[in-house]
């Protein structure tokens, strides 16, 4: 993901690629010396917070693209943000498309309740759930009018229901072949609705990166969600 925000910065002529950082480099000593105005994130969940923490601190707008980030992170980093004045941007997801599936889902959980999450990633993804599935759900959530009804059902082993985010089922899937995909499936009366989307490769995220990197120069608030950009 980094190598592919790297093409894509440079081939924006908007855009100015000032520096590039990897493991053992000092991020502020970076951010200081390069005089960049946005960082870009694309690294784990385990120093994703450190990371934007530290981008913050060092007066530069926070793109960050890296999943797995609790809930109560994100609230903290959106407080030094505030102190700090600085917007920025967290997003489960850049790919377009796949925020308009999150909408489109969103829409649908209006009238139709009953929903469970299929999230398919390459092998090498650590998190599970994905930070899109998390997000989809909780849109979901949100926008029902009614709770579905409770489902009488045992688990022969453990898990075979998978995951719940705000009380919505969510299946995690990692095989090699796979990049980032997600199918919110839909029941009703005789019917059934399938909102899928597929990143076939990992330059699908970047017209969203770029256009991240633009937006939050007039943001005073890190946001949640690619959504807020469009």
């Amino acid at each position: 993901m980094g190598l592919e925000a790297v093409e894509a910065i440079e081939n924006d002529p908007d855009l100015t690629l000032v520096g590039q950082t990897d493991l053992e480099d000092d991020l502020e000593v970076s951010i200081q010396q390069s005089g960049a105005e946005a960082v870009v994130d694309f690294t784990t969940a385990s120093v994703a917070f450190s990371n934007c923490n530290t981008i913050i601190q060092a007066g530069a707008r926070p793109v960050i693209g890296t999943s797995g980030l609790l809930p109560e992170e994100v609230e903290e980093l959106q407080g030094l943000a505030k102190e700090k004045n600085i917007g920025g941007i967290i997003a489960p997801n850049f790919a377009i498309g796949a925020v308009l599936m999150m909408k489109f889902a969103s829409e649908a959980a209006r009238y139709l309740p009953d929903a469970e999450i299929i999230e398919l990633h390459h092998e090498k993804k650590v998190d599970a759930p994905s930070g899109t599935a998390i997000k989809t759900a909780a849109l979901i959530a949100s926008s029902r009018l009614r709770s579905p009804d409770p489902l009488e059902e045992k688990e022969i082993l453990s898990g075979a229901r998978g995951a719940r985010a705000n009380e919505i089922p969510v299946h995690s899937v990692r095989l090699p072949g796979l990049v980032a995909h997600q199918e919110v499936l839909f029941g009703g009366k005789s019917q059934t609705l399938s909102i899928r989307h597929d990143s076939i490769h990992r330059d699908s995220f970047m017209p969203g990166v770029c256009l991240a990197c633009k937006k939050v120069m007039d943001l005073n608030r890190l946001v949640y969600g690619l959504e807020h950009l469009l």
